[in-house]
Protein backbone atom coordinates (compact mmCIF):
# COMPACT_ATOMS: atom_id res chain seq x y z
CA UNK A 1 0.00 0.00 0.00
CA UNK A 2 1.47 3.39 -1.15
CA UNK A 3 0.82 6.07 1.53
CA UNK A 4 -0.25 9.59 0.37
CA UNK A 5 1.17 13.07 2.03
CA UNK A 6 -0.66 16.20 2.29
CA UNK A 7 1.53 19.13 2.11
CA UNK A 8 -0.44 21.96 3.72
CA UNK A 9 0.56 26.02 3.78
CA UNK A 10 -1.72 28.05 5.37
CA UNK A 11 -1.39 31.76 7.15
CA UNK A 12 0.77 31.93 10.51
CA UNK A 13 -2.19 32.62 12.78
CA UNK A 14 -4.34 30.03 11.30
CA UNK A 15 -1.49 27.01 11.36
CA UNK A 16 -2.00 25.65 14.73
CA UNK A 17 -5.36 25.05 14.04
CA UNK A 18 -5.27 23.92 10.70
CA UNK A 19 -2.35 21.48 12.48
CA UNK A 20 -5.07 19.81 15.25
CA UNK A 21 -7.62 19.52 12.54
CA UNK A 22 -4.95 17.05 10.68
CA UNK A 23 -4.57 15.25 13.48
CA UNK A 24 -8.15 14.51 14.41
CA UNK A 25 -9.16 13.78 11.37
CA UNK A 26 -6.37 11.15 10.17
CA UNK A 27 -5.52 9.95 13.34
CA UNK A 28 -2.24 10.87 12.29
CA UNK A 29 1.00 12.67 14.01
CA UNK A 30 1.43 15.86 11.62
CA UNK A 31 5.19 16.67 10.78
CA UNK A 32 5.92 20.49 10.91
CA UNK A 33 8.87 21.99 8.51
CA UNK A 34 10.90 24.43 8.86
CA UNK A 35 9.30 26.77 6.42
CA UNK A 36 6.01 26.30 8.26
CA UNK A 37 4.82 23.52 5.97
CA UNK A 38 2.44 21.24 7.25
CA UNK A 39 2.35 17.11 6.29
CA UNK A 40 -0.25 14.95 7.16
CA UNK A 41 -0.70 11.26 5.56
CA UNK A 42 -3.85 9.58 4.16
CA UNK A 43 -3.42 5.61 3.22
CA UNK A 44 -4.37 6.52 -0.17
CA UNK A 45 -4.29 9.18 -2.95
CA UNK A 46 -8.64 8.97 -2.65
CA UNK A 47 -8.60 9.76 0.98
CA UNK A 48 -5.59 12.33 0.07
CA UNK A 49 -7.75 14.27 -2.32
CA UNK A 50 -11.13 14.10 0.00
CA UNK A 51 -8.88 15.55 3.16
CA UNK A 52 -7.95 18.38 0.94
CA UNK A 53 -11.53 19.11 -0.52
CA UNK A 54 -12.39 18.85 3.65
CA UNK A 55 -9.48 21.28 4.42
CA UNK A 56 -10.33 24.23 2.11
CA UNK A 57 -14.57 23.65 3.05
CA UNK A 58 -13.45 24.81 6.62
CA UNK A 59 -10.30 26.64 6.14
CA UNK A 60 -11.10 28.85 3.01
CA UNK A 61 -8.97 29.55 0.08
CA UNK A 62 -6.31 30.75 2.15
CA UNK A 63 -5.24 27.69 3.13
CA UNK A 64 -3.17 26.02 0.21
CA UNK A 65 -2.51 22.29 -0.35
CA UNK A 66 -1.68 19.08 -2.42
CA UNK A 67 -1.52 15.75 -2.35
CA UNK A 68 1.90 13.59 -3.48
CA UNK A 69 2.43 9.45 -2.78
CA UNK A 70 4.79 8.57 -0.83
CA UNK A 71 7.71 5.64 -2.49
CA UNK A 72 6.91 2.29 -0.98
CA UNK A 73 9.23 1.14 2.22
CA UNK A 74 9.86 -2.22 2.69
CA UNK A 75 10.07 -2.38 6.30
CA UNK A 76 10.84 -5.33 7.05
CA UNK A 77 14.41 -4.77 5.44
CA UNK A 78 14.41 -1.50 6.34
CA UNK A 79 15.31 -1.88 9.76
CA UNK A 80 18.13 -3.42 8.75
CA UNK A 81 20.04 -0.30 7.61
CA UNK A 82 20.83 1.19 10.92
CA UNK A 83 23.09 -1.88 11.66
CA UNK A 84 26.43 -2.78 10.95
CA UNK A 85 29.67 -4.68 12.29
CA UNK A 86 31.28 -3.59 15.52
CA UNK A 87 35.17 -3.90 15.79
CA UNK A 88 35.28 -4.86 19.64
CA UNK A 89 39.63 -5.21 20.21
CA UNK A 90 39.93 -8.55 17.91
CA UNK A 91 36.61 -9.13 17.76
CA UNK A 92 33.36 -8.13 15.42
CA UNK A 93 30.34 -8.93 15.88
CA UNK A 94 28.18 -8.46 12.86
CA UNK A 95 24.51 -9.19 11.65
CA UNK A 96 24.13 -12.64 9.63
CA UNK A 97 23.45 -10.55 6.68
CA UNK A 98 27.14 -9.07 6.95
CA UNK A 99 28.81 -11.43 7.75
CA UNK A 100 31.10 -12.03 4.77
CA UNK A 101 32.99 -8.37 5.81
CA UNK A 102 34.40 -10.15 8.79
CA UNK A 103 37.30 -12.74 9.25
CA UNK A 104 35.51 -16.01 10.16
CA UNK A 105 38.22 -16.48 12.87
CA UNK A 106 37.28 -13.51 14.78
CA UNK A 107 33.71 -12.97 13.98
CA UNK A 108 31.03 -13.11 16.33
CA UNK A 109 27.62 -13.73 13.76
CA UNK A 110 24.37 -12.16 16.06
CA UNK A 111 21.10 -10.70 14.50
CA UNK A 112 18.79 -8.55 16.74
CA UNK A 113 16.45 -11.65 18.36
CA UNK A 114 13.80 -11.65 21.91
CA UNK A 115 16.75 -12.59 23.87
CA UNK A 116 18.89 -9.31 25.03
CA UNK A 117 22.12 -9.39 23.52
CA UNK A 118 23.87 -7.21 20.20
CA UNK A 119 26.62 -5.30 19.25
CA UNK A 120 24.67 -2.32 19.23
CA UNK A 121 24.52 -2.05 22.92
CA UNK A 122 26.83 0.14 25.06
CA UNK A 123 26.94 -2.14 27.96
CA UNK A 124 27.09 -5.64 25.73
CA UNK A 125 29.96 -3.65 24.20
CA UNK A 126 31.79 -2.85 27.36
CA UNK A 127 31.56 -6.60 28.64
CA UNK A 128 32.94 -7.59 25.34
CA UNK A 129 36.00 -5.45 25.75
CA UNK A 130 36.67 -6.30 28.76
CA UNK A 131 36.76 -9.64 28.01
CA UNK A 132 38.79 -9.63 25.38
CA UNK A 133 41.52 -7.81 27.39
CA UNK A 134 41.59 -10.34 30.27
CA UNK A 135 40.94 -13.77 29.10
CA UNK A 136 43.29 -16.33 28.54
CA UNK A 137 43.41 -19.27 26.71
CA UNK A 138 42.09 -22.17 28.35
CA UNK A 139 39.97 -20.08 30.82
CA UNK A 140 37.06 -21.64 31.82
CA UNK A 141 33.81 -19.14 32.09
CA UNK A 142 30.77 -18.44 34.14
CA UNK A 143 27.90 -15.86 32.05
CA UNK A 144 24.92 -14.58 34.10
CA UNK A 145 22.62 -13.71 32.13
CA UNK A 146 23.59 -14.98 28.98
CA UNK A 147 20.64 -13.68 26.82
CA UNK A 148 21.31 -14.34 23.05
CA UNK A 149 24.58 -15.95 24.46
CA UNK A 150 27.17 -13.32 22.72
CA UNK A 151 29.37 -13.48 25.83
CA UNK A 152 29.33 -16.95 26.42
CA UNK A 153 30.66 -17.43 22.08
CA UNK A 154 32.80 -14.85 22.35
CA UNK A 155 34.53 -16.47 25.15
CA UNK A 156 34.93 -19.45 22.89
CA UNK A 157 35.75 -17.57 20.65
CA UNK A 158 38.78 -16.14 22.61
CA UNK A 159 39.87 -19.23 23.07
CA UNK A 160 37.87 -20.33 26.33
CA UNK A 161 38.20 -24.13 27.03
CA UNK A 162 34.74 -23.89 28.48
CA UNK A 163 31.71 -21.30 28.51
CA UNK A 164 28.53 -21.52 30.59
CA UNK A 165 25.72 -19.36 30.06
CA UNK A 166 23.05 -19.11 33.19
CA UNK A 167 19.56 -17.10 31.86
CA UNK A 168 16.53 -16.53 33.88
CA UNK A 169 14.26 -16.67 30.85
CA UNK A 170 13.54 -19.84 29.23
CA UNK A 171 12.52 -18.54 25.39
CA UNK A 172 16.54 -17.02 25.56
CA UNK A 173 18.09 -20.76 25.50
CA UNK A 174 16.88 -21.93 21.59
CA UNK A 175 18.20 -18.71 20.81
CA UNK A 176 21.51 -18.62 22.33
CA UNK A 177 21.88 -22.42 21.10
CA UNK A 178 21.03 -21.63 17.57
CA UNK A 179 23.65 -18.62 18.01
CA UNK A 180 26.29 -21.24 19.30
CA UNK A 181 25.72 -23.40 16.27
CA UNK A 182 25.84 -20.07 13.84
CA UNK A 183 29.39 -19.21 15.28
CA UNK A 184 30.49 -22.62 15.35
CA UNK A 185 31.40 -22.90 19.02
CA UNK A 186 28.56 -25.69 20.42
CA UNK A 187 31.14 -28.38 21.41
CA UNK A 188 33.10 -25.31 23.58
CA UNK A 189 29.64 -23.65 25.25
CA UNK A 190 26.66 -25.14 26.84
CA UNK A 191 23.10 -22.91 28.01
CA UNK A 192 21.34 -23.53 31.28
CA UNK A 193 18.05 -21.76 32.23
CA UNK A 194 17.97 -21.09 35.63
CA UNK A 195 18.46 -18.72 38.50
CA UNK A 196 21.68 -17.78 38.79
CA UNK A 197 21.73 -16.94 42.60
CA UNK A 198 21.14 -20.79 42.46
CA UNK A 199 22.95 -22.12 39.93
CA UNK A 200 26.67 -20.14 39.83
CA UNK A 201 28.13 -22.00 42.88
CA UNK A 202 27.31 -25.36 41.36
CA UNK A 203 29.01 -24.51 38.00
CA UNK A 204 32.05 -22.84 39.50
CA UNK A 205 35.06 -22.85 40.01
CA UNK A 206 35.19 -20.51 37.06
CA UNK A 207 38.43 -18.39 35.75
CA UNK A 208 35.92 -15.76 34.81
CA UNK A 209 32.54 -14.91 35.89
CA UNK A 210 30.75 -12.21 33.66
CA UNK A 211 27.46 -10.48 34.77
CA UNK A 212 26.07 -8.02 32.24
CA UNK A 213 22.55 -6.98 34.18
CA UNK A 214 21.23 -4.39 36.21
CA UNK A 215 23.40 -2.68 38.83
CA UNK A 216 20.77 -4.32 41.64
CA UNK A 217 21.51 -7.49 40.51
CA UNK A 218 24.90 -7.39 40.38
CA UNK A 219 24.78 -6.56 44.10
CA UNK A 220 22.43 -9.13 44.49
CA UNK A 221 24.53 -11.93 43.09
CA UNK A 222 27.93 -10.72 44.87
CA UNK A 223 28.09 -13.52 47.31
CA UNK A 224 27.43 -15.97 44.49
CA UNK A 225 30.26 -15.14 41.85
CA UNK A 226 32.18 -14.94 44.72
CA UNK A 227 31.35 -18.52 45.77
CA UNK A 228 31.83 -19.57 41.86
CA UNK A 229 35.34 -18.01 41.45
CA UNK A 230 38.65 -19.40 41.72
CA UNK A 231 40.67 -17.42 44.10
CA UNK A 232 41.99 -14.86 42.63
CA UNK A 233 39.52 -15.23 39.65
CA UNK A 234 37.97 -12.28 37.39
CA UNK A 235 34.56 -10.56 37.58
CA UNK A 236 33.54 -8.35 34.74
CA UNK A 237 30.40 -6.55 35.95
CA UNK A 238 28.55 -4.57 33.19
CA UNK A 239 25.17 -3.14 32.53
CA UNK A 240 25.33 -0.12 34.76
CA UNK A 241 25.36 3.17 33.55
CA UNK A 242 28.26 5.42 34.10
CA UNK A 243 26.31 7.42 36.44
CA UNK A 244 26.45 4.36 38.91
CA UNK A 245 29.77 3.99 39.05
CA UNK A 246 30.09 5.74 42.31
CA UNK A 247 26.91 3.55 43.89
CA UNK A 248 28.78 0.33 42.88
CA UNK A 249 32.48 1.00 43.59
CA UNK A 250 32.20 1.22 47.36
CA UNK A 251 29.96 -2.20 47.67
CA UNK A 252 32.51 -4.35 45.43
CA UNK A 253 35.39 -3.21 47.45
CA UNK A 254 33.65 -5.42 50.07
CA UNK A 255 35.30 -8.57 48.24
CA UNK A 256 37.13 -7.73 44.91
CA UNK A 257 40.23 -5.59 43.81
CA UNK A 258 39.15 -3.33 40.87
CA UNK A 259 41.46 -3.87 37.95
CA UNK A 260 40.18 -2.53 34.77
CA UNK A 261 37.21 -0.45 33.76
CA UNK A 262 35.58 -0.10 29.92
CA UNK A 263 33.11 3.28 29.18
CA UNK A 264 31.03 3.12 25.86
CA UNK A 265 28.15 5.34 25.01
CA UNK A 266 27.51 5.99 28.80
CA UNK A 267 27.32 2.24 29.74
CA UNK A 268 29.97 1.41 32.47
CA UNK A 269 31.47 -1.91 33.17
CA UNK A 270 34.50 -2.78 35.47
CA UNK A 271 36.80 -6.16 36.06
CA UNK A 272 37.59 -6.86 39.65
CA UNK A 273 39.34 -10.00 40.83
CA UNK A 274 38.36 -11.76 43.88
CA UNK A 275 40.25 -11.34 47.36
Amino acid sequence: MSWCAVDVRSPGDSRDAVASWLVGRTGQAVEERDDGTLVGFSETEAAAERLLGELHARFGAGVDGRARTLPEVDWSARWRDGLAPRAIGRLTVTPSWLASTASPETRIVIDPESAFGTGEHGSTRTALALLERHLQPGDRVLDLGSGSGILTIAAARLGAARATGVELDEEADPIAAANALRNGVEGRVRFITGDAATLAPLLGPADIVLSNILRSVNLTLLPAIRSSLRPQGLAIFAGMELSERAQFLPVLGEGFQPVDEAVDDGWWAIAARGR
